[in-house]
């Protein structure tokens, strides 16, 4: 019979420790479970490898057998057979892998260890199988805290989406993946925020950047303008002799801080100076007078 390397099934390194054998286990184990892959001989016998296996290095008895002998697990067992039949006084040339019974584990378990075990049974606890969503955002949708309804494997759920949420942010709803096995927790639902660009405003962290033409007489002599923020507009004061892409910060009309009450970032007003075109003759002859003055 062949040697099984049970640190390959769980995708583990031989220095694994007992937690992350666990950890592999409950993943491996939940991916290939039998109510979860029903009429599938591949991943039955493939939750049996890993029931083994786990049998296996989770006992830091076995693990410590395991590892001591290796590939040379079947000559070390005859040997440990051999001296025990001796000091018995039975035949050397004894079965020294009669007797054992093989259950739901291979041979190689069998023989090595005399016998399966009950973790392959196959009836542990398992949670269920975590479900992920992507929700489709604006920057308005997400500049107020709002409830919307998602349908997620054929159920809808409505969520809360609390304002400030950032492009990638993930939000994780406990309990509504798929349900649990053999009375296990259910999974959990993880929502990713995918939020497009918006056309006039740039966000960066809870900040707001906008750029907004100014003609070139109220640069030059100042005056007033009305600017478009995320929640209404605003009459800004343009002293006179504004430069081009200069900007002024309006603070607390930015984006509010995600999960804390009445807190906002700012609003940066960048202008943006429009040198006029199609001079008329009179026009022209006004700049005309100003350049020499």
């Amino acid at each position: 019979m062949d040697y099984v390397d049970y640190y390959k099934i769980l995708e583990l390194k031989k220095d694994a420790s007992a937690d992350d054998i666990k950890k592999a286990y409950r993943k491996l184990a939940r991916k290939y479970h039998p109510d979860l892959n029903p009429n599938n001989e591949e991943a039955n016998k493939k939750f049996q490898q890993i029931n083994e296996a786990n049998e296996v290095l989770s006992d830091p008895a076995k693990r410590q057998k395991y590892d001591q002998h290796g590939k040379d697990w079947q000559n070390a067992d005859q040997f440990n057979q051999y001296r025990q039949n001796q000091s018995r006084g039975r035949s050397a040339d004894y079965d020294a892998f009669g007797g054992f019974g093989g259950g739901d584990f291979s041979d190689f378990f069998s023989s090595m260890f005399g016998g399966g075990g009950a973790r392959s049974s196959g009836k542990s606890p398992f949670k269920g199988q975590d479900f992920s969503a992507e929700l489709q955002l604006n920057l308005l949708d997400v500049y107020t805290t709002h409830k919307q309804t998602l349908t997620v494997n054929g159920k809808q759920v409505r969520i809360t989406i609390p304002a400030g949420v950032e492009n990638g942010q993930k939000i994780k709803l406990t309990g509504y993946g798929s349900p649990g096995v053999n009375n296990g927790p259910p999974g959990d639902l993880f929502i990713t925020f995918s939020i497009a660009d918006d056309p006039k405003f740039k966000r960066k962290g809870n900040d707001i950047y906008v750029n907004e033409e100014l003609n070139l007489y109220t640069a030059v002599l100042g005056g007033e303008k009305i600017v478009e923020t995320l929640n209404g507009k605003v009459k800004l004061n343009v002293p006179a002799g504004t430069q081009p892409d200069a900007s002024l910060r309006l603070k607390g009309k930015g984006f509010p801080v995600y999960k804390k009450e009445n807190q906002f970032g700012d609003l940066y007003v960048k202008w943006k100076v429009k040198v006029p075109t199609a001079l008329n003759k009179e026009q022209k002859e006004l700049f005309e007078k100003l350049s020499k003055l």
